[in-house]
């Protein structure tokens, strides 16, 4: 393929993306608009809707501005003065992201990785753009500029992610990412994108690498892997956890939907809407492992030392919280210390290198490292996951980032000395 083709194949490859997020919520809301407005309708209301929640999707806020009339059939009191909806429903913004690693792998795979990767994302932002303008109405009005810049970030992360992915199964194989056959036929043609820049690029980024000190830049390598591979032991340990949940608290969940009595397209609306909030779900569900837990409005508190519950709002999904507290009590606590020790104990060879190279103040720097990593990564999820879903107490819903992400790096940092030093002395 030739450089036109892979950025054609690519900004479609996008185009497709964004289609699919928008088609979420756009093809049960042009049903609703078929079945029960017989087609009479303004179909653009339901497009600006679509679009509202695709955006929120991907953390943009919205401004809605409710009339008395509407404020007093929703029940929300003080809805009359115009507030900020800044949750992020993140199933649409993972959904984003895979499919953007979808996209860098594809682009990986071609001699124009580089061009393939800027046209996906240009096209992405372009039609973010186009949505951004398209969205706003007279009682919600979302965020321009979070609108043009957030969905296409999400989209990039993933293709970055791809890259990442893409590099590391070339490494497994002994292969060499950006130097392989294909880019050597791509070269003598002349269409390649030169690996001559790509390998000056490269030996700057390593000049730069040595300068730092060798016990610092081993530690680093270390407290990346394994600081990642803590956090994400504890996000599956928490979507694990959530699925047991729903499953045992099913009954209430159906209860629940019958109350509303939402009828059969409003149900799978409600649905839908439900399954996007599922990773908030996760996230909150392991900020409560790890401690701090999270909140369902102003003067709420969900922990392991207590749970403090006023008016929830009517999801359904919302059963699974117990007016009590979890049953398993400080148990989940343990979830966030094992994470740390396995992430750590996993990297036996490293944590041997580290050892011999730079002793046992080597092996605490890594693991100062590792908790460091997994208490960022972690508080940024929790940052992410929370905001405001309403007006008043609706405020503040979800994690505290700054709590979650320093507590979470103290746990993991304790864990990861023992994990290292485990490994590094089961390799002697």
């Amino acid at each position: 393929m030739n450089r036109t083709t892979v950025a054609l194949l690519a900004a479609l490859e996008a185009v497709i993306v964004v289609a699919i997020g928008l088609a979420i919520s756009l093809v049960p809301l042009t049903v609703l608009w078929a079945a029960q407005y017989h087609l009479a309708a303004d179909w653009f209301t339901f497009w600006r809707a679509s679009a509202d929640i695709w955006l929120v999707g991907h953390g943009v806020n919205l401004t809605v501005t409710l009339d008395a009339q509407a404020a007093a059939t929703l029940g929300l009191p003080g809805a009359v003065i115009p507030f900020q909806v800044t949750i992020a429903a993140l199933g649409f913004a993972v959904l984003t992201a895979g499919l953007g690693v979808r996209t860098g792998l594809r682009a990986a795979e071609t001699p124009f990785r580089l061009t393939g990767a800027v046209s996906a994302v240009v096209a992405f932002a372009v039609l973010s753009a186009a949505v951004t303008f398209s969205a706003g109405s007279a009682p919600v009005h979302p965020s321009v500029w979070q609108g043009i810049v957030l969905p296409p970030f999400v989209y990039a992360v993933g293709v970055l992610c791809g890259f990442g992915f893409a590099a590391l199964r070339a490494e497994r194989d002994g292969k060499d990412i950006g130097l392989s056959d294909r880019n050597d036929r791509g070269e003598r043609s002349g269409q390649a994108e030169g690996p001559q820049s790509r390998g000056a690029v490269l030996s700057a980024i390593a000049a730069a690498t040595n300068r730092i000190p060798p016990m610092i830049r081993d530690a680093s390598a270390v407290a990346l892997r394994a600081g990642t591979g803590a956090a994400a032991l504890v996000i599956a340990g928490a979507a694990l956890v959530l699925t047991i949940l729903i499953l045992g608290n099913y009954g209430g969940i159906i209860s629940l939907y019958e109350q509303l009595q939402a009828g059969a397209l409003g149900g799978a609306a409600l649905t839908i809407a439900q399954l996007a909030f599922i990773p908030n779900l996760v996230i909150w569900l392991a900020s409560w492992m790890v401690g701090p837990g999270f909140a369902i409005g102003t003067g709420s508190s969900v922990s392991p030392i207590g749970t403090e519950l006023g008016p929830l709002p009517g999801l359904p999904l919302f059963g699974v919280i117990p007016a009590g507290g979890f049953s398993f009590g400080l148990i989940g606590v343990l979830v966030p210390i094992v994470a740390g020790f396995l992430a750590a104990a996993l990297l036996r060879s490293r944590a041997t290198r580290m050892h011999d190279l730079h002793g046992t103040s080597g092996l605490l720097v890594a693991a100062l490292g590792i908790g460091i990593v997994a208490g960022i990564e972690l508080g940024l999820l929790a940052w992410w996951s929370s905001g405001a879903i309403g007006p008043g107490r609706l405020h503040d819903v979800g994690p505290n980032p700054w709590l979650v992400g320093s507590i979470a790096a103290a746990e993991v940092a304790v864990a990861a000395i023992i994990g290292l030093v485990a490994g590094g002395r089961a390799r002697r």
